[in-house]
């Protein structure tokens, strides 16, 4: 079972999974944009502002966490 994880993995899931850090951390930064940057999205109430940003972060963390559990399916 340790041999399991000391393979490499192949170039298409290696490929995902790079694909897969960087949306989540674009998702983030955006989530957190939209959050704090006042001239994003100007004519819209802080509070709704803040529920869009943080609705755009927790789909981050449920994307982020799609990538780990597809990865276990497919071995």
């Amino acid at each position: 079972m340790l041999s399991d994880h000391n393979e490499q993995k192949s170039p298409k899931r290696r490929f995902l999974l790079i694909l897969g850090v960087t949306a989540f951390t674009a998702l983030i930064v955006f989530g957190l944009m939209v959050i704090f940057w006042d001239r994003m999205l100007p004519n819209i109430p802080q509070t709704q502002k803040t529920l869009y940003g943080a609705i755009i972060i927790i789909y981050a963390f449920i994307r982020f966490a799609r990538v780990f559990r597809k990865e276990r399916d497919e071995e």
